[in-house]
């Protein structure tokens, strides 16, 4: 499969590289799990000398051992002695580092946490002594957002301040999946567009199984996914339990009510019977899993909030997989699919309202995109886009089919905003699948 987007993320690790030749240079990489950030590094880097360093949990001497075969045939050094530590790798790496540039890539770098946690403290010793001399491009990537976020940015950790660059690799935005499909299924319909972004969200792992599996429509998507020994039935659990660790219970749990539709922390606390402030504060500043949603114009501190997850496969998983995990485990995969088919439409077409969101975001036409809904619930308005600059505003309204959407009623649905806009142009529009 052909490399696709990552022009700007290429663009700035070539800016980085360069900057090496004359400075130390670290950069750390997050992003979750199967979002690419692995094949990302090696085309960045794949016409440069480069060191590749995977994390794996094992013995640290046995890890050490494979890096450095690693190193002496990438860089072509003598290493002697026997190392054991990964103290000493990185010793002799910023030793040699001293004498020619080089790239070195540390993948799954949070693991350390459970080799051997004094590494980054060793890091730091290391980097401070011998930076100033060195030529070394050091990227460290991560796919636990929690911990790699907490090992350089927490003030109290050892490498706290010490990388010179932050790269936060997302998913494919709908202008690159719209290229994909096109590029992969040139017939395909807006329906087959919308299960295709809706299962992927755009994560590039996720893209690749479905073109390896050249299922480009609905029906062939949904089977893919849904099918024995899919690698996406397990995948809620294989991207997030590490994250949550002994408390996954929990927060599978509102991840689960989010995605049903159970959007307010007083219909989940009523549900779980528990109080969830703390179990929702994480999953939105740590784990960066769920996002607060308030009415567009609405005060910060505003006490109208829904939640909404910010991935779209893990709602989807959470919706319908975990959430039906007993007919999984019996391997009752049919009874799945039923109740997919019997609940897509309602489900898809809240997706088809972020998919719309995203695209107006992309087009960097607006300054502000969000949602509206009065106290009452009687007046819900799907998108409002704001330019303040041009004082122009689009009300949109959403549906699957633009038959269904009214806009003699949008119109009435505006009017208790409109008196916020004096002086605005504005515009409506009704979405629907064919305009996507």
């Amino acid at each position: 499969m052909k490399f696709y987007n990552r022009e700007n993320e290429l663009e700035l690790l070539q800016k980085v590289h360069n900057l090496s030749a004359t400075s130390a240079q670290m950069t750390f990489v997050v992003g979750r799990r199967r979002i690419g950030k692995t094949r990302l590094l090696v085309r960045a880097f794949e016409n440069e000398k480069m060191v590749y360093l995977f994390v794996a949990k094992k013995n640290e001497a046995l890890l050490c051992a494979e890096f450095v075969e690693e190193i002496k045939q990438k860089l072509n050094l003598p290493v002697y002695g026997e190392i054991k530590t990964f103290k000493e790798v990185f010793e002799v790496l910023m030793q040699a580092s001293k004498n020619q540039q080089f790239t070195v890539v540390i993948d799954e770098f949070q693991e350390f946490l459970s080799v051997n946690a004094s590494v980054y403290a060793a890091m730091q010793n290391q980097w401070d002594l011998n930076k100033e001399e060195s030529k070394i491009n050091l990227i460290l990537c991560g796919s636990v957002y929690s911990m790699m976020s907490r090992i350089f940015e927490n003030a109290k950790e050892p490498l706290f301040g010490r990388a010179t660059q932050r790269i936060h690799i997302k998913a494919f935005d709908t202008q690159t999946l719209k290229a994909i499909l096109k590029d992969f299924a040139p017939d395909h319909t807006p329906e087959d567009l919308l299960a295709f972004y809706l299962i992927t969200g755009g994560v590039a792992k996720y893209v690749e199984i479905l073109v390896q599996e050249q299922a480009f429509t609905r029906d062939a998507i949904m089977d893919t996914v849904l099918s024995e020994n899919s690698l996406f039935l397990e995948e809620g659990k294989n991207v997030l339990i590490e994250e949550f660790g002994k408390e996954y219970g929990n927060y599978f749990s509102i991840l689960s009510l989010i995605a049903s539709g159970k959007t307010s922390r007083v219909e989940i606390e009523s549900i779980m019977e528990m109080q969830t402030g703390g179990f929702l504060n994480r999953l939105e500043t740590e784990y960066d899993l769920i996002k607060k949603v308030r009415p567009i114009l609405a005060k910060p501190g505003s006490r109208s909030v829904k939640y909404k997850i910010n991935d779209t496969f893990l709602a989807f998983w959470f919706r319908f997989i975990y959430k039906y995990r007993s007919a999984v485990e019996a391997g009752n995969l049919e009874y799945l699919k039923e109740i997919v088919k019997r609940d897509y439409a309602v489900f898809s077409g809240t997706v088809l309202e972020n998919y719309f969101i995203q695209k107006l975001k992309a087009e960097k036409a607006y300054n502000q995109i969000g949602t509206y809904w009065d106290t009452n619930h009687t007046h819900e308005i799907d998108i409002v886009a704001i330019n303040e600059l041009k004082k122009k505003i689009l009300f949109a309204e959403v549906k699957r089919q633009k038959e269904n959407i009214s806009i003699p009623k949008l119109k009435e649905k505006t009017l208790k905003l409109q008196p916020q806009f004096t002086g605005y142009e504005f515009s409506y529009k009704a979405l629907a699948m064919d305009d996507m």
